[in-house]
């Protein structure tokens, strides 16, 4: 069993402090009563129970109003990656004040973040969700929301457990490089298993393969104490890095998956949709077998990035023939059938999920023996890497097939905007591949820290000496650009983008002024003459670029 601190999961514990009066359903008849504990007539007050106390009924969902049930004091936990479990329980915290809920890490450092005004990661409108449920307004809301590093004691109390650990893509053994590892969602399991000792409620968040619930269930029922009952549900998480808040708060829908027949198993499933019916209408919350669900959320990242490289491939005919791929998506988009979204060109798609996902549906499909399908998922894959290889070579070529001692300035590392995460970013392919070509890179990212990005590129390139000599890191995008020869767009920061004038673009989580938008004519006057921007993104104005005596390169434009 790997340890807690490698799996990198979390606990949301929550506990209802206000309830109608008692009224047991099926659910609760059938656990095993803990002669400890006694069902009461709830409380009518808006103190919040803390996950370290005991006191709970026995009943696997005693509800609350809005919430769940009917029924007395449950408990309702999560295991959760740590990159949404906080921001997810933000969100069911403020939507669901009655809850108390607890997010568990073995972290430390990460705990003490979470409950300090610097947390741990960036999404847009983060703050305000964690502070009001987290500190609470005096004599008008109690806090309801709190940070643990007691991840056994949130197991223990815990009548619901939200499992979202993560699942990388394997990087040895059988199916490395395509399959996705699920050690550390097992590990959890076990450790649920050896913990637990009343009724739980098994929410399955984490991206896995299909019929990853009915080991789930195994795993459970062989080593879970005895009289203890389980009931797997699947819940796959459809949230975008950026908007989070904004999906969470106003999701297209929610899915819940469970057995098909099973009264029991219904009534879990229910109890799950009464939270999420807090805030989200009902006919947003779809009920599907298990099988369906967790296939639903990997397939659905597979659509997301087949069309990102159905569009990227489209831009190479345009660049070839002169057709401009902004005029042809835009067309395209405007087919009711097919629609506007995620048909923007660019270097290529990031991010953890996006080829996690589609590399996973293609290794599914070939331990199901279907070569074809595979293949197909495959070249969407294939056609991303090509992408960023085309891209870091249109670089080169402009400027005379040679960029030793060039200086080239790369404005973004994070694979999209408003967030810091640099996984998988189109940033670290092309970064690589100027080192290769012994230019001299500066790098600047308004979000992501210096030991991420040299922490990217020492994993990816096989010479750290080589990453040290090239790369610097710059705190403003002039340091970077002075002296530049070419200025490499990356990622879509709007700061980025071309206005009239310097203005104030947005605040930091504590309050402060975060960025501003870049002045153009002045990165144009520090650069070295001739003067290139590669737009990677197609987010700038081109023709105001070009009038400032600038030289243009974008995807899918022939210039």
């Amino acid at each position: 069993m790997a340890t807690l601190a490698q799996d990198r999961y979390q606990a949301f514990i929550s506990q209802p402090s206000m309830s109608r009066d008692v009224a047991a359903s099926p659910l609760h008849r059938s656990q095993r009563r803990d002669p400890s504990l006694s069902v009461t007539k709830p409380r009518r007050t808006s103190q919040m129970v803390q996950a370290s106390d005991h006191s709970q009924a026995d009943g696997l969902l005693d509800g609350v109003d809005h919430g769940l049930p009917n029924g007395s004091s449950p408990n309702t936990g999560s295991l959760r990656e740590w990159e949404q479990g906080g921001t997810t329980c933000a969100v069911i915290a403020n939507k669901c004040p009655w809850l108390a809920v607890t997010v568990v890490d073995l972290n430390a450092d990460r705990i003490r973040a979470w409950n300090s005004d610097n947390l741990p990661i960036y999404e847009p409108n983060l703050y305000e969700q964690v502070t009001l449920s987290r500190d609470g307004i005096p004599g008008k809301r109690k806090s309801n929301l709190s940070f643990s590093t007691d991840v056994d004691g949130a197991i223990d109390a815990a009548d619901l457990i939200f499992l979202a650990v993560n699942t990388p893509t394997k990087s040895e053994g059988i199916g490395a490089g395509l399959a996705l590892d699920i050690g550390y969602l097992e590990s959890a399991v076990r450790r649920i298993a050896a913990i637990s000792d009343s009724n739980k409620i098994i929410v399955e968040k984490s991206t896995t393969p299909c019929r990853t619930a009915e080991h789930i269930r195994e795993i459970l029922s062989t080593n879970g104490r005895p009289g203890v009952q389980y009931h797997v549900l699947s819940n796959p998480e459809f949230l975008a890095e950026g908007t989070a808040i904004s999906d969470l708060l106003n999701p297209d829908r929610i899915l819940i998956g469970s057995v098909k027949g099973d009264a029991l198993e219904q009534q879990a499933a229910e109890a799950l949709a009464n939270i999420y019916a807090a805030w989200v209408p009902r006919e947003r919350l779809i009920t599907t077998n298990l099988w369906s669900s967790e296939l639903a959320k990997m397939a659905a990242n597979a659509f997301l990035a087949q069309r990102i490289s159905s569009i990227n491939s489209i831009s190479s005919i345009c660049e070839a023939t002169g057709a401009d791929v902004t005029e042809v998506s835009h067309a395209i988009g405007l087919d009711k059938r097919i629609g506007p979204h995620f048909l923007r060109s660019s270097v290529g798609f990031g991010g953890s999920c996006f080829q996690k996902d589609v590399m996973g549906l293609a290794y599914l499909a070939q331990s199901l023996h279907l070569p074809e399908v595979a293949a197909y998922w495959d070249q969407v894959w294939q056609i991303n890497d090509w992408q960023k290889q085309r891209f870091s070579k249109r670089i080169a070529t402009s400027l005379y097939n040679t960029l030793v001692n060039k200086k080239i300035a790369i404005f973004g590392f994070a694979y999209k905007k408003n967030t810091g995460d640099t996984r998988e970013s189109p940033a670290i392919s092309v970064v690589n591949q100027l080192i290769a070509e012994r230019a001299t890179i500066r790098v600047y990212d308004p979000l992501v820290k210096d030991a991420t990005i040299f922490s990217e590129l020492y994993s990816t390139n096989n010479s750290h000496k080589n990453v040290d000599r090239y790369v610097t890191v710059e705190k403003n995008p002039y340091a970077a650009a002075d002296g530049a020869n070419a200025v490499v767009v990356l990622t879509d920061w709007d700061e980025f983008k071309v206005i009239s004038s310097s203005q104030l673009d947005g605040e930091g989580q504590d309050g402060t002024e975060r960025k501003r938008s870049v002045d153009w004519q002045r990165i144009t006057k520090l650069m070295t003459r001739p003067s290139y921007v590669f737009d990677g993104r197609n987010v700038l104005d081109h023709n105001v670029l070009r009038d400032m005596g600038l030289k243009v390169e974008c995807i899918g434009r022939r210039n």
